[in-house]
C-alpha cells in the first residue's frame, strides 16, 4: 500500500468500474462506493448520483419506492450490493448467524437482477465472508465486478463464475477466498490512485462525502 488510504484506493477501483455509467444509486451506510461514485462525477459530470444516505435533500421523496420504479423503468444502471457472505455463484447472503439483517435485505432480491450493473462490494476478504455457497439467498443477479479490500473481480457471463482482474496487495488471494475463481497467470497489481484522484478525492470528493458520512471523512480525510 502507498502514501494512501486503503479507503482512497478502493473508491478509485470503483469510479474507473464506472466509466460510461449514467446513474448510479447508493443504499446506506456505503461511504466507499458513494466516494468512488462522487470521484466520477468530477471526470463526468452528466454521471448522476442518487444517495440513499444524503441527510438533506434526499432524491428519493417517497423512499424505497422510488428508487425500485427508477430502477424498473431501466433509469438505474449501477447499484452496489454487499453482505454477510458472497459466494461464487454471485448469490449474496444479507442475513447474519445470529438472524440480524444486513441494510438492503429487503430491496436487494429487486435490485440485483433488476439492475445491469450491479457491483458487490465487501471490505472484508475472508473466507468468513466469500464463500463456496452462501447460507441463505437474499439475492442473486449477474454482477459487473466483485470489489473487495484485498481484490477486484469481473463477473464471467458465459462460465457463471468470477475471474480475478487484479489484486490490491501482494498475498495470495485463492487462499482468502472460499469460493473457485479463474485468474490470469500473472495477476496485475491494481493501480495505484493518481495524483489527481488523490487530489479530488481528498478536496471536492470529501467535503460531498462529510456531509453524510462525517465520521467516515474523519476518519479517512480528517475533516470535522
Amino acid at each position: 500500500m502507498g502514501p494512501y488510504a486503503k479507503e482512497e484506493l478502493l473508491a478509485c477501483v470503483i469510479a474507473r468500474l464506472l466509466a460510461g455509467a449514467r446513474h448510479a444509486a447508493i443504499g446506506a451506510s456505503s461511504p466507499i462506493p458513494a466516494s468512488g461514485c462522487f470521484l466520477r462525477k468530477m471526470s463526468d459530470p452528466a454521471f448522476r448520483v442518487s444517495l440513499q444516505q444524503r441527510r438533506a435533500a434526499n432524491p428519493f421523496t417517497e423512499g424505497s419506492r422510488e428508487l425500485f420504479d427508477l430502477a424498473g423503468q431501466g433509469r438505474i444502471d449501477t447499484f452496489f450490493l454487499g453482505g454477510a457472505q458472497i459466494d461464487g455463484s454471485g448469490a449474496i447472503n444479507l442475513v447474519r448467524a445470529d438472524g440480524r439483517r444486513f441494510p438492503g435485505s429487503f430491496g436487494s432480491a429487486f435490485m440485483y437482477p433488476m439492475v445491469p450493473g450491479t457491483i458487490l462490494f465487501r471490505e472484508e476478504h475472508s473466507r468468513r465472508t466469500l464463500v463456496p455457497k452462501v447460507e441463505f439467498v437474499s439475492a442473486r443477479g449477474e454482477p459487473k465486478a466483485l470489489v473487495t479490500g484485498m481484490a477486484l473481480f469481473s463477473w464471467q457471463k458465459d462460465r457463471r463464475r468470477f475471474r480475478l482482474e487484479s489484486r490490491h496487495e501482494p498475498v495470495d488471494i485463492a487462499a482468502i477466498t472460499g469460493f473457485e475463481f479463474d485468474a490470469p497467470q500473472q495477476v496485475p497489481t491494481t493501480a495505484a490512485p493518481s495524483a489527481r484522484e488523490l487530489e479530488l478525492l481528498r478536496g471536492p470528493v470529501a467535503r460531498l462525502v462529510a456531509a453524510d458520512y462525517p465520521d467516515f471523512a474523519r476518519k479517512v480525510w480528517g475533516l470535522h
